[in-house]
């Protein structure tokens, strides 16, 4: 029993009677039926926020046979790349009128893809967006049921399923030609991991960049991503320094800590090397120097992602295969200038 002086929630019915119209009136506004008059429509919205009525979501996900839940898989979430890219996806699900249900995983295989989207399905989401930054992933996308509308974020080689993606080798391009555009002769670059699309799309850009300038790419420095192996690749850099005047950094992360390593040493920065990020993390420019680097727009891909997947949910799933490359935007500031 309900306890007495608690007030309980208000149903359909009572929206009803408080809008006086039938049942099936207000069953046809929640679901934005055309055959509604403005008036009545006005009269019964009204009435819902009067009374402060929340329909039950899983009543309508059974006769609509939609659960207005997106499913969505992330990777290693802790790194500013896949938690932003995660964080826009959210985002646009919920400007859409979406719910969103998040499983984040630590590493990308079969047998953890399989699972998230079996908690996902059990959920009764209507479709899935993964963040695919890994090679790993191709074989981990396997594990989606046929019928499962589905879009890979930053994914490739994934068989049928939709892309959504920064423009990495552009934005690698971008970085490495403002460099040799300021004079430098060449571009060293620290990387990301071998395993990770992104660090890939990056290195190509790079080489490719020096090479149409007639430039002999130098041997890349592996980084992981953090300012410690960042600062490691500077120690690097330091023992070449007389043939080092320009660095492409992967990530901004990494950039911290080439620029730890250089002004350790009292290596000046741009005066004697020029450095260039990727991703504009909201501490770039409070860095010293504020850190020339190359944004990636996270917004646009959340939003491209779901509109994408809500293609296919509308359609059944029929629509073609879509790939979408979003640009990424070069950022100027204090870390780079003409060599000396």
């Amino acid at each position: 029993m309900r306890p007495r002086g608690e007030r309980r929630s208000p149903v359909m019915a009572d929206v009803a009677k408080a809008a006086g119209v039938s049942h099936q009136t207000v069953s046809r506004v929640l679901n934005d039926h055309p055959n509604v008059r403005a008036e009545t429509r006005t009269r019964v919205l009204a009435a819902i926020d009067r009374l402060g009525y929340r329909r039950n979501l899983v009543a309508r996900a059974l006769v609509t046979r939609h659960s207005r839940t997106l499913g969505v898989v992330g990777f290693n979430t802790t790194l500013y790349g896949p938690a932003s890219t995660v964080d826009g996806i959210e985002q646009a699900a919920r400007a859409a009128g979406y719910f969103v249900s998040i499983v984040s995983l630590r590493t990308i295989d079969t047998a953890g893809m399989r699972d998230a989207i079996d908690y996902l399905a059990d959920q009764g989401v209507d479709g899935i967006v993964v963040v695919a930054p890994q090679r790993s992933a191709a074989r981990a996308f396997e594990s989606l049921p046929r019928d499962m509308p589905a879009v890979a974020v930053e994914g490739q080689h994934v068989g049928e399923v939709s892309v959504v993606s920064v423009d990495q080798v552009g934005g690698a391009r971008l970085a490495t030609e403002h460099l040799l555009n300021l004079g430098h002769r060449t571009v060293w670059h620290v990387s990301g991991p071998s395993d990770w699309l992104e660090a890939e799309g990056r290195i190509e850009g790079w080489r490719a960049a020096l090479q149409a300038a007639g430039r002999t790419p130098p041997e890349a420095l592996a980084g992981d991503w953090s300012p410690h192996s960042g600062y490691a690749a500077g120690r690097r850099l330091l023992a070449m320094a007389d043939r080092v005047t320009a660095v492409f950094v992967a990530n901004d992360q990494m950039a911290l800590g080439v620029l730890r390593a250089l002004n350790e040493e009292g290596v000046k920065v741009p005066e004697q090397i020029s450095i260039v990020g990727f991703d504009d993390i909201p501490e770039a420019e409070f860095f010293l120097p504020p850190l020339t680097t190359i944004r990636q727009d996270f917004a646009a891909v959340g939003r491209s992602s779901i509109e994408v997947l809500l293609r296919q949910i509308e359609t059944g799933h029929e629509c073609a295969r879509e790939r979408l490359i979003v640009p990424p935007r070069f950022v100027a500031r204090a870390s780079t200038a003409s060599p000396r």
